[in-house]
């Protein structure tokens, strides 16, 4: 073994199905957290820094695609396949709100003031529901031109971006008018679209390229050609100098930002990764893949093999945390004696 230390991932487990979305909050005084949407239907919260469980959010009846947390990570919302995307309370895993579509909703997101939920799917329509007023009917923008595959919230919540499915390009609507004033055009079908934290960028992976345009002026700004095809990219959030890509070579690649090249390469899936995303103070990044797992990785020591990793704690698992720092955050569940986790009646 080299005698240079190694950083190894950490590795978290519970999911039964493939992990297919990825969402840090931002740091809020109890941290930041992760949750995780999986094709088994409950979507995941854990906490960002240790990758522990802290509880699943149950109920949805088909797989989920996208999930969410506000900006104090106290709701979640996820989107699925049951033609429902539903608001969950992050304290206590209770469903707040189903918003009911009439098919598979693929993509959901807060407002950046936390009081709007927008979804896009295979309706066509981009939906804007007002989450002071949820059972009133949302605002509908329904001239997209293909079946919505991510959606995204830019300038203070002025400007919302979609891609599709079916089709290349990202394209940007004005909120006001509920007009495409600008598409940014790619190739292939644009699969992960990520506004950076400054807001500065839109790091899109379409096919086998990584771009990153202006996210006000809207120009090209970086286009790379991956050594594979990827499905997602993420932007380091703090210096902006690299950013990581993964897709079907089960690798995660990690590239310096202003040439392109590659300075790192994480091997440990076993399958396909379908999400990368960094934390929100760029010193790790997480991945999920087709295997079921979502691997922590640290930003630093570039190259780990699969034989290197620690176990996260999956929902079975002892609790590395103490019961007194999972409850600080989530009141609705707690720890019991054999250090598994309950909900509390």
């Amino acid at each position: 073994m080299d005698k240079k230390k190694v950083a190894v991932p950490l590795v978290c487990h519970g999911h039964s199905r493939p992990v297919v979305d990825l969402f840090y909050s931002p740091v809020t005084p109890d941290g930041f957290f992760l949750i995780s949407a999986s094709k088994d239907s409950n979507p995941m919260l854990r906490n960002g820094e240790t990758g522990d469980w802290i509880g699943t959010f149950e109920g949805h009846k088909g797989a989920v695609w996208s999930c969410c947390l506000d900006t104090n990570a106290l709701r979640a919302a996820s989107a699925s396949a049951d033609f429902t995307a539903k608001l969950w309370d992050a304290l206590t895993g209770d469903v707040l709100h189903s918003f009911e579509h009439k098919h598979i909703v693929r993509a959901c997101a807060f407002s950046e003031d936390t009081h709007l939920l927008l979804t896009g799917g295979v309706e066509k329509i981009l939906r804007i529901f007002d989450l002071n007023r949820p059972d009133a009917p949302p605002r509908e923008v329904d001239n997209s031109p293909g079946s919505i595959r991510t959606v995204a919230w830019l300038h203070s919540d002025q400007t919302i971006l979609s891609s599709c499915t079916d089709i290349g390009g990202v394209r940007l609507w004005d909120i006001r008018s509920g007009k495409i004033v600008q598409t940014l055009d790619t190739k292939s079908s644009v699969t992960s679209a990520e506004v950076s934290q400054d807001g500065r960028y839109i790091t899109t992976a379409d096919g086998s390229t990584v771009k990153f345009w202006d996210a006000n002026h809207f120009g090209l700004v970086k286009s790379y050609n991956m050594p594979c095809n990827v499905e997602s990219a993420s932007l380091e959030p703090k210096v902006g100098n690299k950013f990581v890509a993964g897709g079907e070579d089960m690798w995660i690649h990690v590239f310096d930002f202003h040439t392109g090249e590659e300075i790192g390469c994480n091997k440990g899936h076993h399958g396909p990764v379908h999400c990368v995303r960094f934390s929100p103070g760029g010193e790790s990044y997480a991945s999920g893949s087709e295997d079921g797992t979502i691997r922590i990785w640290q930003t630093g020591p570039a190259n780990h093999n699969e034989n290197d990793s620690v176990s996260g704690n999956g929902p079975t698992g002892k609790l590395k945390v103490s019961a007194d720092d999972v409850t600080h955050k989530i009141e609705g569940f707690h720890i019991s004696k054999d250090g598994k986790t309950a909900e509390k009646d």
